[in-house]
């Protein structure tokens, strides 16, 4: 169960990753919006989040339908350090109050769920 877990998260930071991508390029101005929508790093931000369509099948077949969320809410950390990291986001209080939230609900599971 713990290498189908492992999967999952993995799926989860590359959607991660993805999403990052998404806001790089919509950072950018483009020429026309099919030049918007049709550039390489929107359409490989999109091959990822297709491809972590399939990683969460595959892990699915291995934990239960009921750790997925709680797997799958560790995208909340992950989007906030790419902000921190990569945009330059400022942490305010009640981000840091949701984050520690998330992890101890992520905490319990692991431990008592």
């Amino acid at each position: 169960m713990i290498l189908y877990a492992c999967v999952l998260l993995a799926g989860v930071f590359v959607s991660a990753v993805s999403q990052v991508m998404l806001k790089k390029a919509a950072q950018k101005t483009y020429d026309s919006k099919i030049k918007e929508y049709l550039n390489p790093l929107v359409i490989f931000a999109y091959i990822l989040f297709v491809g972590t369509t399939f990683i969460s099948i595959v892990a699915y077949k291995g934990i239960p339908l009921s750790m997925g969320p709680i797997l799958e809410s560790t995208s909340y950390l992950y989007v906030t350090i790419f902000g921190v990291t990569i945009f330059k986001e400022k942490l305010n209080k009640n981000r840091i109050i949701a984050l520690i939230f998330i992890l101890c609900g992520i905490a319990i599971y692991s431990l008592w769920g």
